[in-house]
């Protein structure tokens, strides 16, 4: 059983907390990455996507990127997923995911800006 919120300032605390887990990366950005970490993708290694883009975000200095995290949206056999909107406002989804893959869409997307049409959801185009 939890404690009961008794004030405005532990409502408020509890918030900041939470969206703190939230965003990983802190700060405005201009693209975002979101890994999709619901049931099924944390059983398919959604976990290893999400240590991996901390990594490979620090690694490469892209201090533009903001990283975060929600839950399944539906493809759960297509899993692990990441949706990684541009500064264009497009959304791109990257599909069955390994460390590799994450690498590859560091260097050539975020980095490069050239989406990995390999990588991407069936009917997705870059």
């Amino acid at each position: 059983m939890s404690a009961k919120i008794t004030s405005a300032e532990e409502l408020k605390k509890l918030r900041d907390r939470a969206q703190a887990q939230v965003s990983l990366r802190s700060g405005p950005r201009e693209v975002q990455a979101v890994v999709h970490m619901g049931t099924c993708g944390i059983a398919a290694g959604a976990r290893d996507v999400m240590a991996e883009m901390v990594t490979r975000l620090d690694e490469a200095g892209l201090d533009d990127v903001t990283l975060r995290q929600s839950g399944c949206i539906g493809l759960c056999d297509e899993e692990p997923m990441m949706t990684v909107t541009d500064r264009e406002r497009r959304n791109f989804l990257y599909v069955d995911l390994t460390r590799e893959k994450v690498r590859r869409i560091v260097k050539e997307h975020l980095a490069g800006g050239k989406p990995v049409e390999a990588f991407l959801a069936k009917g997705e185009k870059a």
